[in-house]
């Protein structure tokens, strides 16, 4: 028996689908499971060990479904449901299963602020999505697997990080999910704590403003009321340093996680770290929040736009972005 299970994007979501690709290879461990995706994202699957082939998108979709066709597959199982998936389950003519996107429900909340979505993880509407199969979830949680060559040694870290420190992902896809530069100052003063920022090279120049505010390369009058005060933040940037398993890996190693609604969330949920997941113009109704681990929700529930989108802008429409500026930092750690 061959399954073909699909999702192309992005690195969140494609976390998310882990405990489908688990439950179905270990409830028909006879079968070949496959996993298509995009090219880039192939090194988050890669070191999966319950997926037995990655097939990845390259140029033209029609190569890859004259390839799939070769495949036969028995079952296709649909996580990204859209126009392409579709004409991909129509040409290999295998029994299929879908999730369903809600997006009516989605649009709803967006533009009408009715809540009709179902207060139930995405997780668990992907595994109910194969539960005609006969397949039970096992509630395990997610899955990450790093490489051996990509687990980083702490003494990779500064001196003042090697006996612990927090991570702190810094990046989003869209501006409305991340934090101002002036609130991430605050929030970094608020942890007091070592801090690694994570983040790709585009979040590297905003990482360098963070560590530069921070940190102070000679003694100064002030350092001694700095520690009068309880100041312990001391941030090192690591945007653009690490691949993502790297960074995955500085996340396994981390105290403690604060994030905003981005695909390194879940990869800190894989690894059961207690996380504190920041929400900008998105919601955890829509059911992306940390999954199956401690979690803390930084959001303004006070902001009556929100959510302005179910992915995000660049800037606030509105141009106040009261849901990130008049956050309240609530959370507390020993």
């Amino acid at each position: 028996m061959k399954i073909l299970i699909i999702r192309f994007s992005s690195i969140g979501d494609i976390v998310l689908t882990t405990p489908v690709v688990r439950v179905v290879k270990t409830q028909f461990p006879e079968a070949e499971v496959h996993y298509l995706t995009k090219e880039k994202y192939r090194g988050i699957l890669a070191p999966n060990p319950y997926v037995d082939k990655l097939i990845t998108l390259q140029d033209s979709l029609m190569d890859l479904i004259a390839h799939l066709r070769k495949e036969r597959y028995d079952y296709v199982i649909d996580l990204h449901h859209n126009l392409r998936t579709f004409i991909i389950k129509i040409a290999l003519q295998a029994q299929s299963f879908s999730f369903d996107k809600l997006n009516w429900q989605k649009w709803l909340l967006v533009n009408l602020k009715i809540n009709k979505l179902p207060n139930v993880h995405i997780v668990d509407r992907y595994l109910a999505s194969v539960a005609p199969l006969g397949i039970k979830a096992d509630n395990l949680g997610l899955d990450y697997f790093i490489p051996d060559d990509d687990k980083v040694p702490m003494a990779w870290l500064p001196e003042t990080h090697q006996k612990g420190f927090v991570a702190y992902a810094i990046g989003a896809q869209h501006g409305t999910k991340r934090l101002p530069l002036k609130r991430m100052i605050e929030l970094c003063d608020k942890i007091n704590k070592p801090i690694v920022l994570l983040g790709g090279p585009e979040d590297a120049a905003r990482g360098h403003e963070l560590e530069a505010f921070f940190n102070h390369t000679s003694e100064h009058e002030y350092e001694k009321g700095l520690l009068e005060l309880n100041k312990k933040t001391v941030v090192y940037n690591a945007c653009g340093k690490f691949n993502l398993n790297q960074s995955a890996s500085l996340i396994k190693q981390a105290q403690y996680v604060f994030t905003h609604d981005t695909g390194l969330m879940h990869i800190a949920a894989a690894f059961k770290k207690e996380i504190f997941s920041i929400w900008g113009n998105t919601l955890p109704e829509f059911g992306m929040y940390p999954y199956r681990t401690r979690f803390t929700v930084l959001e303004n529930r006070k902001a009556e736009c929100r959510p302005c989108s179910k992915i995000g802008f660049a800037q606030c429409p509105k141009g106040h972005f009261k849901c990130m500026n008049e956050m309240v930092f609530d959370f507390y750690l020993p």
